[in-house]
C-alpha cells in the first residue's frame, strides 16, 4: 500500500487514506467493511471513500474525517459513532458493528488497528528520521530540547503533551505528513512490554534511554525491572542506527550491553561522547562548556538545575548520532524553553513560585530539591504524594524526605496520604520546619498565612507531585488571592 499520490494534497502535505488501503493497513485478518443497511446488497465491496485524516476523539472530528472507536475502563468510542457521523465523519473504524449512517471497518481490536496504521504511517515516510526517548524522568524536557534543535533544521513532528503511551504514541504517528523530515517521539510505559510495543510502530533510528529512577515501581517490582522495560527502546535497532545511553547511571553497563546487541553504534553523554566542563548553575539557567567527541562550546541553557544539564546532553547525544553541526546544537538549546509545568517560574509580589507540578516521581524531585536549594530566600518546598511505587511507597517517601532535608532547604510542606512519612524523614535528618497535611486547603491557608509573616523577607516556593494531586490548583489559588 503507498499514500494516495493526488498532487493537490501532496501539495498541502495530507496523508491520503483510500478504502481499500485502509482496510490492508489495519493487518487484521478478519477485517471487513460494514455498509449502511440500505446498502447491504453488496457488503462484499470496500466503499468509495478517500479520507486524510483518522480521528479518536469525537471533540476534534472535522469533515471528511474517518472516526475510530476506541474503547476504555470508563469509556466506549462505540458510543458516539452517531456523533462523530453527525460532526462530518465519512467512515468509523470498530470492533463491533454499530447502526449508523457511515460505512464501519469492523476489526477484532480498534486499540491495536491504530498501531497498525500508526506502523503503516511510520513505514511509508522512509525519508523521516526518528528519534526516540524513555528514561524514568527528563523525557519531556529533552523531547522540548530536541525539538528546538530539530524544528530549526526541517519540518519536525514532536510527541505533544503526554501523548507518549500505547494510544498516545499511535496517535502522534498518524499526524506524520509528508513534510516532515524528522520525528521526535517520548516513550513512557506503565506496564511491562509498553516500550517494546511502541518502539515496534515508531522504528527510531536513534534510541534514547535518559536514566532508570523508581517511576512506576509499583508496577515493574525493581529497578532491574524497570531497566529492562526501558531498555526495550534499543531493540528494533541494527548496525545503521544508534543507541544513547547514559554514562553516570547505576544501570550503565547493563543498557550497554543490551545495545551493543543490537548495534555498534552506542554513544554515550555525561562522561564519553558528549559531556559538560566549567558547570556553573545559577538559579533559573546553567552555562558550561559542552563537548561533543574533540569539539567544545561554550552554552548558556536557558533553564535550571543540573539534571536539565543531563538533559541537554542527552539531547545533543542524539543529534550528535546525526551529524547534526555542534553550531546547530548550542543554538537550538540555548533556543529551548521549559514545558509548561516544569520549573516555570513566576513573581508573586517579592515572592517567586517554581511550578514543577507536570508530574513527578523520585528522581525528579530529589532534582527539583537541589534547584530550589540553589535559588534565594528563604526555600519552601510544597510536595504532593508520588504515586504508583506499590510496596515501597513508603519507604520511598520516608527516603524523600531525608534527601530534600539534606539539600539544606528552608521549609517542607507536604499533602497527601504518604506526607506524614516524608515529614519523618525530613526530621530525621535536621531540625528543618516541615509539616504534614492532610488536604490542600489546610496546606494553602498556612502557606498564604506564612508568606503574608515574611513580606520582608522574599521566599522561593517550589510546587510538585505526581499529576493526580493536581498541586498546580495551589498556584493558581495563591494568584488568584
Amino acid at each position: 500500500m503507498t499514500a494516495d499520490n493526488d498532487n493537490t494534497l501532496q501539495s498541502q502535505g495530507l496523508y491520503v487514506w483510500q478504502a481499500d488501503n485502509l482496510l490492508a493497513a489495519t493487518n487484521a485478518l478478519d477485517g471487513h467493511w460494514q455498509l449502511p443497511d440500505s446498502d447491504q446488497a453488496d457488503q462484499t465491496q470496500s466503499p468509495q471513500l478517500t479520507s486524510n485524516r483518522i480521528a479518536t476523539d469525537t471533540r476534534t472530528i472535522k469533515t471528511g474525517d474517518i472516526f475510530l472507536a476506541l474503547s476504555g475502563d470508563n469509556f466506549d468510542g462505540h458510543d458516539y459513532i452517531n456523533l462523530a457521523a453527525t460532526q462530518g465523519a465519512v467512515a468509523a473504524i470498530v470492533s463491533r458493528p454499530i447502526s449508523t449512517s457511515i460505512p464501519q471497518l469492523v476489526v477484532t481490536d480498534t486499540r491495536l488497528t491504530l498501531g497498525h496504521l500508526a506502523a503503516h504511517r511510520r513505514q511509508q515516510h522512509t525519508d523521516l528520521t526518528v528519534i526516540a526517548i524513555t528514561g524514568s524522568s527528563g523525557k519531556t524536557t529533552c523531547k522540548e530540547m530536541l525539538g528546538s534543535i530539530f524544528g530549526r533544521l526541517a519540518p519536525t513532528l514532536i510527541t505533544r503533551g503526554n501523548l507518549n503511551n500505547d494510544l498516545g504514541v499511535p496517535m502522534m504517528l498518524l499526524e506524520l505528513s509528508d513534510h516532515h523530515r524528522y520525528a521526535i517521539m517520548e516513550l513512557g510505559a506503565n506496564h511491562i512490554g509498553e516500550i517494546a510495543y511502541t518502539t515496534e510502530i515508531v522504528r527510531p533510528d536513534v534510541a534514547c534511554i535518559l536514566n532508570i529512577g523508581t517511576a512506576h515501581l509499583g508496577e515493574f517490582g525493581s529497578r532491574e525491572g524497570i531497566c529492562q522495560t526501558k531498555a526495550e527502546i534499543y531493540h528494533t535497532l541494527n548496525d545503521t542506527q544508534f543507541a544513547i545511553v547514559p554514562d553516570k547511571d547505576d544501570f550503565t553497563n547493563q543498557l550497554r550491553r543490551i545495545a551493543e546487541t543490537h548495534t555498534s553504534n552506542v554513544i554515550g553523554f555525561g562522561n564519553t561522547d558528549v559531556s559538560a566542563s566549567h558547570l556553573d548553575v545559577e538559579p533559573e539557567r546553567s552555562e558550561f562548556k559542552l563537548h561533543i567527541g574533540t569539539q567544545v562550546q561554550d552554552i548558556n541553557l536557558p533553564l535550571a538545575g543540573e539534571h536539565n544539564v543531563k538533559n541537554a546532553l542527552a539531547a545533543a547525544a542524539c543529534a550528535y548520532a546525526l551529524n547534526i553541526p555542534i553550531e546547530d546544537i548550542v543554538t537550538g538549546l540555548e533556543n529551548s524553553r521549559p514545558a509548561k509545568g516544569r520549573l516555570d517560574s513566576q513573581m508573586l509580589g517579592n515572592h517567586r513560585l517554581i511550578d514543577d507540578t507536570y508530574n513527578a516521581n523520585p528522581h525528579s524531585v530529589r532534582a527539583g530539591a537541589k534547584v530550589l536549594a540553589a535559588q534565594t530566600g528563604t526555600q519552601i518546598m510544597v510536595l504532593g504524594d508520588i504515586g504508583e511505587l506499590g510496596d515501597a511507597a513508603v519507604s520511598e517517601h520516608q527516603s524523600l524526605g531525608r534527601t530534600i532535608a539534606a539539600t539544606g532547604i528552608d521549609v517542607l510542606l507536604c499533602v497527601g496520604e504518604y506526607a506524614r512519612y516524608t515529614v519523618a524523614g525530613a526530621k530525621e535528618v535536621s531540625d528543618i520546619n516541615a509539616h504534614a497535611f492532610d488536604d490542600k486547603d489546610s496546606l494553602l491557608k498556612y502557606l498564604q498565612s506564612f508568606l503574608q509573616a515574611q513580606q520582608a523577607q522574599p521566599c522561593t516556593v517550589l510546587f510538585k507531585g505526581s499529576r493526580f494531586m493536581a498541586m498546580e490548583t495551589l498556584i493558581n489559588a495563591l494568584v488568584e488571592e
